[in-house]
């Protein structure tokens, strides 16, 4: 359930911002040649995620998310501990 929710905030964060969600996939990057989020966008979406779903992978992981599917693995692992 917390993926779906996490993948909507994506798709809802990316319409927002006026960036595509048409190839979106798992593999993704955010950075760089994927979506290109800069970091005030990280931002915006970690807040979004944490508004949401009450944490964000952004400031609650180990390392920032690299790919959509980390920031889903994220809420994966959290929804099952």
């Amino acid at each position: 359930m917390a993926v779906e929710k996490a993948r909507a905030v994506i798709a809802e964060f990316l319409a927002r911002a006026g960036k595509s969600s048409d190839d979106l996939s798992d593999e993704t990057p955010l950075f760089g040649e994927g979506l290109a989020l800069d970091s005030l966008e990280a931002a915006e979406l970690s807040v979004m995620l944490e508004d949401v779903l009450g944490t964000d992978p952004f400031s609650s992981a180990e390392q920032l998310p690299q790919t959509v599917g980390d920031i889903l693995a994220f809420y994966e692992v959290s929804s099952s501990a």
